[in-house]
């Protein structure tokens, strides 16, 4: 049984083994990459990734990364694709096969039908002498001195070196579109990610009530519709409708520290005059920022014409995953 300070030693020695080949394959990336890049991009079709065991799901989650961002990409299993599923491949395809050792029957095999189809074929690999590299149009290659497994057998080394180069091939075929936020939102509708990209603060306002007084109500009129709103706090306007103002929490507990006499009392006597107030269209990721920066917990949505149309809580935000 290992000690703690041996398994806690044993972790560390894989991350300072895999940083170092890391760092080479920053050190070694070449124009083969550049290549690369404006090849994918130049192609009227799609790009079609293919491995073998561990190399496999790193294809599996490089595609996915491509497909987030822009780059039409699918996913052929090596030994599946000659059992019938070569016939994915289309025209106008580039195919991009991952391999370390590239000399593995099924990948020297599917390479050779991928030369012979005449699609351009890529070949990602630890070994730029195997017959995957022979066979390929273009060769992104590295080199690792060793895998991270102590018997130098694991796929540890070897496959995330693979992953980081299919993140820089994904990062560069971005750049190189333009891709933006916009865009990436396209793909990511669902889940928290999707509501930071295109969740407005007045998507939220909507569904709160909306609290709402004028500046020449009672006291227990606000307190009130504070309470029935359960928003911790209430829009204040004045004779024209137009937000003068707003009555938190806070105001009242200060009111009744300050005043033993509240019955001739306001709203235009409680509230914070100038609140801070957003658009309708903003996203509430970006609104975020601003209610750390003037720590509040409410802040008053207008829509495009400046009409009040509710609040949003800090909680919300909490609730809807965006914080």
């Amino acid at each position: 049984m290992k000690t703690k300070e041996e398994i806690l030693a044993a972790g560390k020695q894989v991350l300072a083994e895999e940083t170092l080949a890391i760092k080479h394959a920053q050190h070694a990336l070449n124009l083969s990459f550049v290549d690369i890049v404006q090849a994918i991009l130049k192609s009227e079709g799609r790009l079609v990734l293919s491995g073998i065991g561990k190399s496999a799901l790193i294809a599996q989650k490089i595609t996915a990364s491509l497909n987030s961002t822009g780059t039409p990409s699918i996913f052929m299993h090596a030994a599946e694709a000659i059992h019938g599923d070569l016939g994915m491949i289309q025209n106008q395809d580039i195919v991009m096969v991952l391999s370390h050792s590239g000399n593995t029957p099924e990948i020297k095999y599917l390479s050779t039908l991928i030369k012979k189809m005449g699609n351009k074929q890529i070949a990602l690999t630890g070994n730029p002498n195997s017959e995957l590299a022979k066979n390929a149009d273009l060769v992104l290659s590295y080199y690792i001195e060793k895998e991270a497994c102590p018997l130098n057998l694991a796929p540890t080394t070897s496959t995330l070196v693979q992953l980081a180069l299919g993140d820089a091939l994904t990062v560069a075929l971005l750049s190189s579109r333009n891709f933006s936020s916009s865009d990436f939102s396209k793909y990511h509708p669902g889940g928290n990610l999707g509501k930071k990209l295109y969740l407005s603060m007045g998507e939220i306002a909507k569904q709160n009530e909306k609290p709402l007084v004028k500046e020449e109500d009672s006291v227990q009129q606000c307190i009130l519709e504070i309470s029935k709103k359960r928003m911790g706090a209430s829009a204040v306007v004045n004779k024209e409708g137009e937000i003068c103002g707003i009555i938190t929490d806070g105001d009242i507990r200060r009111m009744l520290e300050n005043h033993s006499e509240i019955n001739t009392l306001k709203a235009k006597d409680l509230m914070g005059k100038n609140p801070i107030s957003v658009s309708e269209d903003m996203l509430a990721a970006k609104a975020v920022e601003i209610f750390k920066t003037n720590k509040i917990n409410q802040l008053i949505v207008l829509d495009l014409h400046s009409k009040y149309i509710g609040m949003v809580h800090l909680h919300d935000l909490h609730k809807e995953g965006i914080i």
